[in-house]
Parts: structure tokens; sequence; C-alpha cells
């Protein structure tokens, strides 16, 4: 015990002021000075510790989100002045202790270093942890911690005054007792009074945008929420929390539903508010400009990026502390030993500043990719939130495919960079800290390598400029091949109709190599970036050397290896610079371009909406001579003098020509169209209903409700009136059956019902209907306009764009449009009476109606429609439970462990093998290189026989050949990663353009987006650098390991278990992480999906006023793409903290070894090398294990390009024994033979046994009810679906024997949804450029369009934006037309062409089809009646069988018939019409 008690305390305990001794009685326990006064001060904080401790470990009280933690005045103070005492202390103690062993050679005695260390650790942690964090910890173990910190600091500082008064004399330790007491005093206050309003500062200020959310955040389980939420600091230091997910992930394969929850404050929402907030704060300092995005992001995450700075900070410090350590041991291994034992005390410190290294590196990491992850979310959903708002004219700046570049490329890119944002100022303080390691090592001659150091990155500097330049061109050529893409595969149908996707095909290949040619540049300059880098450290130890040989600064084991073990910390972080060079260009570019959109124009419609009436209650809808344009400073408007007073409940019908403006009218009211002049009002709530139908990924009940509660009777209503009740029949799951993209599963009718329904179940005041009975048959049309508008919506206000004549009667007012004007407005009768225009419009409906020819039937009674008798099925109760066989699949995703199966699909591609090998070979030759040189140095530096300037040129020599191997390295990744791309972009182009149909109705866009997106940028720009650097850094690591073991070969009895160890570790790591960054890929394109649709259905959203709840459901998605991403991150973070505590054990026994074995075993050279790998060992590991799990989330995008390379093919183009003749079809004879369809395998036959022949040059028409199968006849004439039985014979040639160009090539089809493709005129009518200007113009006459082309400045080169929103959408029908026209096949398909056309265009184009196809067998799908009369047969469906073929005129007169009960309903409801 007195042994003990003397290596505490010494010799004499203390003395005073007198000289005299003091002895242990209670005196000397209140003597200041004493080491009984100090051991029992230790004691103490020892008690303190283990309660804080405890305390830290308790239950959190509640957790606050980070946006309302805001530090009071008393904790910021309490902070400030204990965190300053406490770093007091500790300066103090290092001062003590060096001043203690340079004047005794001794550690010894231990209490007075030991109790300022002490004091000052737990000062620091108690009294920070209380001030900052004590909102979340427990309150009554917080205030017990105080008051026992205030009592001890209470006492202490008594005893010090005490012993001040007596002795009359004030040491540093009493001001420090004194000190602490104040300190103490403030933290009761704190922990009192500070800390007090903390459940109360919660205000409603950051309520959620509404309710909704506000439930789901009560709903929110708890055990939901990561673990993360609730963790301690000690919890979150170890992540500890993580345990419970890997767990889980090691006992099976983790699922979606697996993944916890984010923490409040890290969710997108919060993220989103937060900016907002501090943005609009931004706007009221200085409302005269526009705020700094970049500067108010920066704001957001100030705290957390100060604090990820701080670990940064302590990282590199504690790594600079290795060399010193190593110079320290080459003198105590040579004989040259401080004090007793100093081996023993540096083998430790080396093993705490090694974890301390590793903790800190860590936090950093982690903290910084959480910040990262946040402005990716606020980013996003400001993306998002801007696209719902964006103006007409911002539109055509920022096309789809750009908008969805900006989210899945741009936001990813800037979400990366706050995981590099340190990395631009550490390397260079580590540089720093190097260089005075340096000059303490070799004095002068660090000069030169400073000098070195500088030239490399001057000759970097132009090339960063470059790339910037480079990289921006590389972005802009991927916008454009997205677009094209998208466009596309948006359009396949189409392309497949007209035989067009060879052409498209070669425009995105083209459009590719422009592509491939900018990424060659970027990646050539990396290349040569990261050659310069790798071979400075190889040129900085050239220089030194030399400089050594010159200045004649000697030589010796510990300046040499404190010189190259400095070089080789610094190396790590110096061959990143180009990889934080390219990651800040890179994500400079995305934010330029992300700014650039968040600045653009918005919709300026606030003030047309009014929610009430208190204004004006005899008015819904008020206009005064309004002009409204589209475009921004037109030459005329759009719309020009539109006066219109609407009072509510009445029914107002608008038609006019094609393109005279009706569907614009209805924009305005929606406050789509900007108005120039005179004022446009609404009173009231709006549904609309738009021309083309805009359908959600998601069940059909979904789509009705739009987000309305559920209310069974309204609902069961609204199906009954929109006619929808038979088609949910026939849906496997009634309406709960998943509707595919774009609702590619169901026919136009049943869309356009699917649309009404949506508008009548949101009970609004003002219905704006345009054009919605086009798509349906006469017979639902006219049951619809009954039930629908003249029922349902008896009560409300009604605008109905229509071209159907025969409704006109039943309306209040009729407005008569003509080229942007209001010619007439007033009811039907008076307008017939009145107008000139109005009466040719009407004359020519009967003219296509054939009135005559019906006059006959019609005597029959009027239909009973109204008493159709409605089979009511309640549909809610249709079987829920086997969703399996729903048409849009769950997306793909590999599960398990798939080994090197996406490596090898990577180098499989064009002689991707033989670049990896020679890049392989290069890098292993290069390390062998490094490793000859070092032993060589360690081997002869203290060997007289080897003359300095040989042990330099030798050791300079092996550099200088192996630097050469780093450039074969640098050049064929660049050609690895440019041939692999080649291959898999033109496989997966291949495969996409080859795909059936039937992959296109089942696959949501999305999905293929973010592959020929994100996912081609990875491989593209990714993994060709991360392959090889991943395999460089894990072989750097082994050979690392290879040295401390071969050196000090006693310690492999730790390395070989501990390696066996980390290998485990890593196995039951990558049993999670492989799933946790399956799901993030597979949750990644949600968001694309929702962003597209919402894109596309922008002004149905705005519309019904539903931007908030899509905004929410974006909150939400993004929170569930980034909860897989962040606890994918943080299970690497937990990863490589316990392989780095491995190789901190591995390094300290190396180390211990060394001191434990008698002097002379090791060589000091060998030494200084083994330790200068062992201390880059954690670096080197860290290094490794973050390239591996880089590149193993990487090759997840060649694993996601695959599954897309090899779908099932179409059959092939051309079949070349099998080619028909040049001519054929020569007199266009069809003959179909029992032919059945189904789409899927496992399907119904939806076509069952259709038998007939068209005659050459017959005018064939198509009638049934809707979801008859009449456009799926259509499709199987093309090969859109292949037969499962029978077969299609065309001038005695079996379709299904010849390629599929050469078949759809020679037939011409006018599809149900014109389409029109980006470009221009000619382009659009003439992709192929086979036809002459004179060609194109005499075409442009015949289908109605040569005066509104000619009335556009550019004629034929005037522009078409995508999808042709710049042409009204009958005008995009007249240019399907023309297309028709041009081809002039043998046989024409028009599926309900004229759908969107007004009666008097629709005639001229069927005297036009007429002339000019008069030998041409005509094929013409129909809805309404009057297009199919003048047929010379008709062909009636119903259930996808053929019911009736005969010429129209027998069919009438038969009984029963299908055609004649159609043409009766067609006919009543024409009159039914006219006498409402």
């Amino acid at each position: 015990m007195e042994d003990i008690w003397a290596v505490f305390c010494g010799a004499s305990d203390c003395s005073n002021k007198n000289g005299k001794t003091c002895t242990a009685d209670w005196v000397s326990v209140a003597h200041p000075s004493s080491c009984i006064n100090h051991a029992l001060i230790i004691s103490f904080d020892v008690i303190l510790l283990l309660f804080f401790l405890l305390t830290l470990f308790s239950k959190t009280s509640f957790n606050i989100p980070a946006r309302f933690s805001v530090f009071s005045r008393l904790q910021l103070a309490s902070a400030i002045f204990n965190g300053l005492l406490g770093i007091l202390y500790l300066s103090l103690f290092i001062w003590v202790f060096e001043d203690q062993v340079k004047k005794t050679h001794s550690t010894l005695p231990l209490h007075w270093w030991l109790l300022i260390f002490f004091h000052g650790i737990t000062w620091l942690s108690i009294s920070l942890t209380a001030s900052l964090r004590g909102k979340h910890i427990s309150r009554t173990p917080l205030r017990l911690l105080s008051i026992l910190a205030f009592v001890f600091a209470g006492i202490f500082a008594g005893m010090s005054l005490v012993a001040a008064i007596l002795n009359k004399d004030v040491t540093m330790k009493i001001a420090l007792d004194v000190l602490s007491f104040v300190g103490a005093c403030l933290l009761l206050l704190c922990t009192y009074k500070g800390l007090r309003h903390e459940k109360s500062d919660e205000t409603d200020l950051y309520a959620p945008l509404n309710g909704a959310a506000n439930e789901i955040s009560k709903i929110d389980s708890i055990s939901s929420v990561t673990s993360f939420a609730k963790a301690g600091i000690l919890n979150k230091m170890s992540f500890w929390w993580l345990n419970s997910l890997m767990k889980k992930g090691r006992q099976k394969t983790l699922e979606d539903k697996d993944i916890p929850k984010l923490r409040e404050a890290d969710r997108a929402e919060s993220c989103y508010l937060m900016f907002m907030d501090i943005l609009n704060k931004q706007k009221q300092l200085d409302p005269s400009s526009q705020p700094s995005i970049l500067k108010t992001i920066v704001l957001c995450h100030r705290k957390e990026l100060i604090v990820s700075g701080f670990f940064a900070l302590l990282k590199i410090t504690t790594l600079s502390a290795g060399p010193l350590l190593l110079n320290a041991f080459i003198k105590v291994a040579e004989g040259d030993v401080a004090f007793k034992n100093e081996g023993f005390l540096l083998a430790i410190l080396l093993f705490i500043s090694k974890n301390l290294e590793s903790l800190s590196q860590r936090q950093w990491y982690f903290r910084s990719r959480l910040i990262g992850l946040k402005v990716r979310s606020l980013l996003t959903a400001a993306i998002y939130k801007k696209q719902i708002r964006l103006s007409n004219a911002a539109k055509l700046m920022h096309s789809s495919g750009e908008i969805m570049n900006y989210v899945t490329v741009d936001a990813y890119r800037i979400g990366e960079f706050p995981f590099w944002l340190h990395q631009t100022w550490t390397t260079s303080v580590q540089l720093c800290f190097a260089l005075i390691i340096l000059f303490h090592a070799v004095g002068l001659a660090t000069f030169a390598s400073l000098v070195v150091i500088v030239l490399t990155v001057l000759c970097n500097t132009p090339l960063a400029k470059l790339q910037h330049k480079f990289q921006t061109k590389l972005m802009v050529a991927q916008d454009d091949r997205l677009k094209a893409i998208s466009e596309a595969l948006v359009n396949m149908k189409v392309l497949k109709l007209y035989a067009w996707e060879t052409h498209f095909k070669s425009v995105i290949e083209s459009m590719r190599r422009v592509e491939e040619k900018w990424l060659s540049a970027v990646q050539l300059r990396k290349a040569y970036n990261s050659f310069l880098f790798w071979s400075s450290p190889v040129l900085v130890s050239a220089a030194t050397f030399g400089a050594c040989y010159f200045l004649g600064v000697p030589l010796y084991a510990s300046n040499v290896f404190t010189f190259v073990a400095t070089l080789r910390l610094v190396q790590d972080p110096v061959r990143t610079i180009p990889d934080v060079i390219g990651v800040v260009i890179q994500a400079k570019v995305s934010f330029a371009r992300i700014v650039k959109f968040l600045e653009a124009p918005e919709l300026e419609n606030a003030n047309v909406r009014q929610k009430h009436n208190f204004g004006s209650p005899d008015h819904a809808i008020l206009m005064k001579s309004a002009n409204l344009s589209w475009e921004e400073n037109p030459s005329r408007p759009t719309l020009r003098n539109i006066n219109l007073e609407v009072r509510p409940g009445q029914k107002i019908a608008i038609c006019g020509e094609v393109g005279s403006g009706k569907s614009t009218l209805l924009a305005a009211i929606l406050g789509e169209v900007p108005s120039i002049q005179g004022t446009v009002q609404v009173f009231g709530t709006i549904a609309y209903v738009s021309q083309s139908a805009w359908i959600q990924t998601g069940s059909i009940r979904e789509n009705i409700l739009f987000g309305s509660p559920l209310n069974s009777q309204r609902y069961q209503q609204t199906l009954e009136k929109c006619s929808l009740l038979k088609d949910l029949e026939l849906l496997p799951y009634g309406d709960l059956t998943e509707i595919g993209e774009r609702g590619v599963n169901l026919s136009g009718g049943q869309k356009q019902r699917i649309q009404l329904a949506r508008a009548l179940y949101q009970n609004a005041d003002i219905y704006l209907l345009d054009d919605p009975f086009s798509a349906v048959d006469a017979h639902t049309a006219s049951s619809l306009f009954n039930e629908y508008v003249m029922g349902a919506l008896s009560g409300k206000t009604v605008l109905l764009v229509t071209h159907q004549v025969d409704f006109l009667p039943a309306f209040d007012v009729v407005l008569l449009m003509s080229d942007g004007e209001i010619l007439h407005a007033a009811p039907y009768h008076q307008l017939l009476a009145s107008s000139k225009e109005f009466q040719d419009l009407v004359d020519a409906h009967k003219e296509t109606a054939g009135s005559e020819r019906v006059a006959e039937v019609n005597s029959s009674s009027r239909r009973e429609s109204h008493t159709r008798e409605i089979r009511k099925t309640d549909t809610g109760k249709k079987s829920i439970a086997s969703v399996g066989d729903q048409l849009i699949k769950q997306e793909e995703r590999e599960v398990g462990d798939t080994g090197f199966k996406p490596y090898v699909q990577y180098l499989n591609q064009n002689k991707g093998y033989f670049f990896f090998a020679v890049a392989v070979i290069s890098h292993i030759t290069f390390v062998v290189g490094q490793i000859t040189q070092n032993s060589w140095m360690a081997a002869n530096v203290d060997n007289p026989q080897v003359s300095t300037l040989r042990l330099i040129t030798v050791y300079l020599l092996i550099g200088g050949v192996s630097t050469l191997f780093l450039l074969s390295r640098s050049l064929s990744t660049v050609f690895l990663g440019l041939q692999s791309s080649k291959s898999l972009f033109s496989q997966l182009l291949n495969s996409l353009f080859h795909a059936p149909m039937s992959f296109y109705d089942s696959t949501p866009l999305g999905r293929i987006l973010s592959r020929v997106s994100s996912d081609l940028s990875i491989v593209d720009l990714d993994i060709p650098f991360n392959l090889v650097f991943a395999f460089g850094a894990t072989t750097n690591f082994y050979s690392n390991l290879t040295v401390l073991a071969v050196v000090t070969w006693q310690v492999l009895v730790i390395s070989i278990p501990m390696v066996c160890l980390a290998i485990q570790l890593q196995k039951y790591y990558y049993a999670s992480a492989k799933e946790l960054m399956r799901i993030n890929g597979t949750t990644k394109s949600f968001v694309a999906n929702h962003l597209a649709e919402s894109i596309a259905g922008s002004v149905t959203i705005r519309a019904f006023k539903e931007e908030d709840r899509f905004f929410m459901k974006t909150f939400e998605l993004i929170d569930i793409n980034a909860s897989p991403f962040f606890h994918n991150f943080a299970a690497n973070e937990w990863l490589i903290q316990r392989l780095e505590t491995i190789s901190a054990i591995v390094l300290a026994s190396s180390a211990l070894c060394m001191v434990l074995l008698p002097p002379g075993t090791f060589s000091s050279g060998f030494i200084g090398m083994a330790l200068s790998y062992g201390l880059s060992l954690n670096m080197s590991l860290v290094f490794s294990i973050q390239n591996q799990c880089t590149l193993a989330n990487y090759i997840i995008s060649v694993e996601r390009l695959n599954q897309y390379m090899h779908i099932p093919s179409e059959a092939p183009e051309i079949v070349k024994e099998n080619r028909p003749p040049v001519n054929w079809p020569t007199r266009g004879k069809v003959e179909i033979q029992d032919l059945q369809i189904r789409y899927r395998e496992d399907s119904p036959l939806v076509l069952r046994g259709i038998t007939c022949t068209f005659e050459g040059g017959h005018k064939i028409g198509i009638v049934g009810r809707t979801g008859s199968g009449k456009t799926t006849l259509i499709g199987a004439l093309f090969r859109l679906v292949e037969p499962a039985g029978g077969r299609i014979l065309v001038d005695g040639i079996d379709i299904s024997k010849i390629g599929l160009h050469d078949l759809r090539s020679r037939f011409g089809i006018i599809p149900q949804d014109p389409t029109l493709f980006n470009g221009t005129v000619r382009y659009n009518l003439d992709p192929l450029c086979q036809h002459t200007d004179e060609e194109i113009w005499e075409v442009l006459g015949k289908c109605q369009l040569k005066e509104a082309v000619e009335e556009k400045e550019k004629g034929l080169d005037s522009l078409v934006v995508e999808d042709g929103s710049n042409w009204s959408m009958g005008q995009r029908q007249l240019f399907c037309l023309g297309r028709a026209l041009l081809r002039k096949a043998k046989i024409l398909v028009l599926d309900e062409a004229t759908a969107s056309i007004d009666n008097a265009t629709d005639m001229i184009l069927q005297k036009t089809i007429r002339t000019e196809f008069a030998n041409s067998t005509v094929i013409t799908v129909a809805h309404r009646i009057p297009t199919v009369m003048d047929c010379t047969m008709v062909l009636a469906i119903s259930d996808g069988k053929l019911v009736e073929y005969d010429e129209p005129m027998k069919l009438m007169k038969n009984e029963g018939s299908l055609f004649g009960q159609l043409v009766k309903e067609y006919w009543s409801h024409y009159q039914s019409a006219e006498s409402h």
C-alpha cells in the first residue's frame, strides 16, 4: 500500500510556505497542494463521471426536432464559461506533465498531473453536455448531477479559500477551484432555469402543411422510428444503435417494411420547412434582391457543419501525432530513452491516438453524409414544389426530362458534396502539419517538398477549369439524350405502329456518341489528375532527399522514416484531391442548374380563383375584355377580347373548328394562361376533366377519390352516373384494380369515364369538361350526357367543350369560337337562326350523320336510357386478398449476395477483362516498387558502406520506374470505363427498342428512366475509377499488413485472428448492407415516378387544388428513399469503426512487441519502416472498405441495367429469307382466320376466334361498345400483340412470317392518341426525310393545316414542343392524317381518328380520305356512327367475338342487329339532346 502511495504522492506530500511538510491530518486534507486533497478530488471526479455516464444512458425524456432546439442565453453562457475552464485545465495538464518529465525524466509522482487531467475531462464533459444537450436528457438525473457538481465544487472552493487566508498565498490551483465553483453555479442555474421551457417552446409555427401530416406523425409508432433518434452520446459515437438492424439483416433478408423511419429532424418536411423559413427571413432582410439559395442551405445546417468540421480537425490533429510517436519509437529502439518504461507509454498513446482518430473520422463522415441527405431531400422537395407552379414559358425552358434529371442526377450530386466539403480545407491543414513535422525531421530540405507540392497543385489548376467546362458540356449532352429517350419511351407504341423505332434509335445513338465524346474528355482529365497525385509522393521524396544531399542534412533512420511516415499519411488525402475537385465541379454545375430552375418564373393565377361568392353571388365566372396568350410577348394573343359572364347553375357549350381556342378558354378560366389585359374572375371550386385523360398509377378507387375521404353512398352513385359499374365487373379486382402508368391497361373510354367520376366525386361548384365524350361510343356518350351532365350536374355550372352538335340544344348558351375569339354566344335555336357559321357547322354534322338513311329506323321507341337497369354491385367488397396478379409488377431487385456476378457482367463488355488486368498488374507493380524502395532505405540508411548519394539515387530510381506503371493504370481505367459504358448502353437501348408493348404496359416509365439517367450516369462516371481504386486500396491495406507482419512476425499471433475477425465482421455487415443498397435503388424510382406523373398532370392537380396533398406525398416518398440510404451509410461507418479498432490493436501490439523484445532485435531502419506502414494501416483500411462499399453501391447500377438488357424481344424487324415483294400489299385484301388474342400468358382471351375477310379497296367500319376489343384487333394487325391462335393473311402472305419492319412500314395508321415529337413541323410529318418540301406542303393543304403552319414565322421549321402541347388536340390529329397521306399505304387504319375534330373539319377529312385512299383498304374503328355509315362493310364486335359482318344498310334492317341498335341509340340521343 505504501508503495502505491509513494508512486502517487512521491517522497514528500506537500510543503507550505514556511517549509514545514504537511501530515495526513484534517488540515492537510484541506490544503490545496496536499496529496491527500488531490486523491480526494480525483475520487469525487470519478464518482461524478460514473454518475454522468449513467445519466447519458438513461432514457431521454422526449426528442425535440432540430428545428426547435434554440439555446437560451443562460445555456450559452454556461457552455462558454465551463468549456473554457475545461480547456484551461487540459492545457495546464499538458504543461505540468511536460515540465515534470523534462525535470525528473519520470512521470512520477502522479498526483499533480492526474488531478488536473481528471478534473479537466470531468468538467468539460459534464458542463458541456448539461448546458447544450440538457434537453435531450431526463430531467431528474440531470438536476442531481448538477447539484452534486455544485456541492463538490463548493466544498473544494471553500477549502482552498480557507487555505489561502491561513497561508496568505494564492496559487493557480486555488484560483481554478474558485472559478470551478462559479462554473458550477452557472450549471445549476442552467439546468433549473434555462431548460424549463422545453415543452412550451413547441409552438404551432411549424404545423405541417395540412392536418393529414399531423395524423401521420401521431401514428408513427415509436418502434418504427430509427433507434438513432433516442440514442445517447456514447451510443451515437459507437454506432451501437444500429446493432438491432444489423442483427435482423443477418437473420433474414431485409425488406422495405424492416427499414425504420428517419427521426423527425431528418425528414424531408422538417428540412424543407426550415429551409423555407430561413429563405423567407432572408427575403424580409433584403426584399429587393433574390436571396442566395446556397447561403440559405448553409444557414440551415451551420450547426451540423461546425460540429462535423470540429471532428475533421480533431481527426487530422490525432493523425499528425503518428509520425512524432514513430520518431520517439525509433529513438527508444536505438536506446535513447527519456524515462523508464517510455516504450510502454508510447505503445498505449499510439493505441489511444489511433482510436481517437477513428472515432473523430467516423463522426465527421457520418454527420457530413447526414447533412448531404438532408440537403438532397430539401432540394428534391423544392424542385417538386417548383414544377407544380411552373409557368408556361418556363416549361419550354425546362422539359420534363430535364426536371427529372434535376432530381435523379443533380440533387444526388449535391447531396454527395457535404461529405467532401471538409476535405477541401483539411487536406491543406494536414499538409501544413506535415510540413512542420518534416521541417522538424529534415530541416531546410522541407522547402524542396513544398515547392513540388505547390507545383503539383498549380499543374492542376488549368485542368480544373477545363474539367468544369467538359462537365457542363457532358451534362447538357446527357440532358439531350435523356429528353430523346424519354420521348421515345413514352411514345413507343406510336413508333412501333409507324415502324420508326430504328430511326429514333439511331438519333439517340448519335446523341450518345456526342455524350461519349465529352465523357472521354472528362475521364481523361480524371486519369491525368489521378496519375499526378498518386505520383506526387515519389516526386516529393525525390526533391526532398535530393535537397538533403545538397544541403548536407544527415540521414538517420529516425528522420528518414519520420519523413516517409508523414508522406504516407499525407499521400492518401493528396490522392483524393482530384476526386474532391471533381465533386466540387460536379456539385457547382448541378447547383447552378437547380438554382436556375428554382428561380424560373411561376404561374400567376392567385388572383383568378376566389373561394367564396361574397363579391359577386350572381356570377360564377366573369371575364371582361380579356386578352390572353401562352407566349410572353406575342404579336397576337391566343384569345382576344373575351367577354363572358356565367351565372351559377348555367350550362354552357363551347364549340368551334379545330384550333379556335376552346381548350385555351378553359385553361384561362383555370388561370393557366397569362393575362395580357382585362380581368378573369372565378367564384367557387372547380372540377376539371382534361381532353387527354390523366390517370395516376394506383387503384381506380384512388383515382376517383383523388384525396377525398370515402363516402360509400356518394361513391356508388358516382360510379353509376359514369357508367363504370359494368367495366368494374370485368376487371379482376373491381375498383381496387391497379392501373398502370398513364392508365395503360384501360381503354380510352374507360380513362375518360374515370376522369369524369373523379370530377363528379369532388362535388365542386363549376365543372370544366374538355371534350370528354370524344373517346366513348355513341351509346355511352348519350347515357353520360343524360345521366351525368343533365342529371348529376343539374344544379352546377358546367362549361363543356364539344364537337358533338347533337348535345347543343340542351345548353342554356352555346359559345361559337373562331380563331381565338368568341364569335357568338346565344341559345341553340337563336344561334341557328342568326349565325351563318353555326348553321354550316350543324349542316356539316347532319351530312356526316346521314340523317336521311336513318329516318326509317328512328321511328322506333325513344331510348329507354332512363330506365336502363343498372346492376348495383358493391365494388368495395371485391377480394383484396390476392393482389399478386396486378398488372404493374413490384420492381425487380436481386436478393441475397450476388457475389461477383455484376462485376463479371461489367467486365464482360468490350475487352473489359484485358483493360482491368492491365490496371491490376500496373497497380501491383507500383505497390511492390514502393515496398522495394522503402526496404532499400531501411536496410541501408545506417549502413556506412553505402554512400548517401548511392542511397538516394537507387531510392529515386525505383520510385521513378514504379510511377510509369501508374500512368498505364490510369489510362487503362479510362478505356475500361468507356468501352464498358458503350457496350452496356447499346445493349440496353437495343433491348428497350425491341421490347414488346406488353413490357411497356406493365413497367412504369420512372423505372426505365431511372436506369437510363442515374444508373447510367454512375456506370459512365463512377464505376471504372471506383473499381480500380477499390482494388488498389485493398492491395495497399494488405501490403501494409504484410510489411508489418514480416518485420515483427511475432505479432502474427494477434494479427491472424484479428484479420479473421475482420473478415467475419465484413460478412456480417454485407448481409444487411447489400439489401439496404438495393432497397435504396428501388425506392429511388418512387420519387421519379411521382414526379413524372405530377408533371404530366400538373394542370389537373392545380385545378382541383390538390398541390398540397401531392407535395405531402412527395415528402413521404423522399423519406421512404432516404431511410435505407441513411441506414446504409451508417452501417458503413459501423463497420469501419470496428475494423479500425482491430487495426489499432494490431498496430499497438506490433509496437509493444518492439518494446518488449530486447534492444537490437530489430534494426532501427526496419522499425521505422514497419511503423511508417503500420501508421497508415488505419487509413488504408478505411480507404479500402470505403471504396469497396461505394463500389458495391455503384455496381448495383450494373445489376439494374442488366435487368432491362435481356427483355424478351419482339419478332425480328426483318426476316431475310421471308421478305415480302417491294410493292406489297398490291390489293390490300385482309383475311382474318380464327384469330385469338390474349395480352399475357395467364390472362383470359381478349379476342375469341374472329374470322372474316376485308376485300381489297373496301372501306371497313369496326364498331362495338367501349372495351369490346376493337383496338386490340388493330394491335393484332400491326402485331403489337402476337396471336394466341389463328392467323392474318394480307394479300395471301401470313403476316406472322415476315419481319415487323416490313409489315408496319407498309401500312398507314392514324392512331387513337395523336402524338407529336419535339422538333419541327417537317420532322413530325417526315422524320425519315423521304419526301420533298413540295410534297409536305401539298399534304398540309389536304389536311387543313396549311394556314396554321403558314401563320408561324418559320413555316415547316416551326417549333413543335414536347408532346406537341403548342398545337391543339385537333391539329395534332390532323398531323397524324398528314403522315398517313405522305405514306400512301394500300391499307390504312383509322383508330378513332376523328374523335377530337369538329364536324366541319371531319367532313373535309372524310372526303380527303375517300379521294386520296379511293383504291386502298380503309379500316375505321369508330365511336361516332356517322363515320362508318358510308363504309362498304361494317364489322361489329362484342366481348371479343364477331357478332355481325355485313353492309351497313342490310344490318340496319336486320332486327336485333348490334349495329342497328348502336345507330338507334346514337340517333335517339341526338334527338333527346335536341328536346332538352
